[in-house]
């Protein structure tokens, strides 16, 4: 049986792997599937991807890393993906949806209002509603954010599925089976806070509240039910 394939572009914030795990264990555990029905390829290492055709869906993790800088193994993982859309379904989180949005032609670069963190408000345009994945929900759900970067120009031919007040483009579909979302699906409201805190100073040298953007964070049941949806989708016969 094929298995999801989980693109690991970096890692998490050491207290958090000690704590909690990496990015790769709360994908697998959002999507409700077992860890022996998937397989992680860390791409910042350079460990080769399979070809598309052998998996059954593709989730694009987060990273410290930024898109801009053009690091070989993100060019060359972006090449992989121009491959593999419209072969399986994809879906993109923070630098995957950047990357993904990238790699189809969309522009990626700093965030002009600055660094999204915390838990936010998506609103859902009326297509979403329609979507596949995204369809079912409330015009409106919150969801844990921590960027710097966003995709400030959809690829040609995307459809816009959500936005928040600081990133317009918070969620998109390419084609029937490709997703990019910039909020994170498989972090919950400890997690987001624990980034708070890392990018205090960061946060405070923009002019934003780094505590009441802390207290601010809440579980999201709604964006958590993304990957189970993803999940369920690459299950079915």
């Amino acid at each position: 049986m094929k298995k999801l394939l989980i693109i690991k572009c970096g890692d998490t914030l050491p207290a958090l792997v000690a704590r909690r795990g990496d990015f790769e264990d709360w994908i697998i555990a959002g999507t409700g599937l077992a860890p022996e029905q998937t397989i992680t390829v860390n791409v910042e290492k350079d460990e080769p991807l399979p070809q598309p055709d052998q998996v059954s869906g593709v989730i694009i993790s987060g990273s410290h890393a930024m898109v801009t800088e053009h690091r070989p193994w993100s060019e060359q993982t972006a090449t992989w993906l121009t491959t593999a859309v419209g072969q399986v379904p994809i879906l993109g989180i923070c630098y995957g949806h950047q990357l993904l949005g990238y790699a189809l032609g969309g522009t990626v670069a700093d965030n002009p209002h600055g660094r999204e963190m915390g838990t936010v408000r998506i609103t859902f345009t009326p297509e979403a509603m329609q979507d596949n994945l995204i369809g079912g929900f409330t015009p409106t759900i919150d969801a844990q954010v921590s960027h710097k970067q966003s995709l400030l120009e959809l690829p040609p031919g995307a459809l816009l599925l959500g936005s928040s007040a600081r990133d317009p483009h918070q969620a998109f579909r390419y084609g029937d089976q490709t997703w990019g979302v910039q909020f994170h699906p498989e972090f919950d409201a400890d997690i987001a806070a624990e980034y708070v805190d890392y990018c205090a100073d960061l946060l405070r040298a923009e002019g934003q509240d780094p505590i009441s953007i802390r207290q601010s964070c809440t579980d999201s049941v709604a964006a958590r039910s993304v990957l189970k949806r993803f999940g369920k989708m690459i299950s079915q016969p």
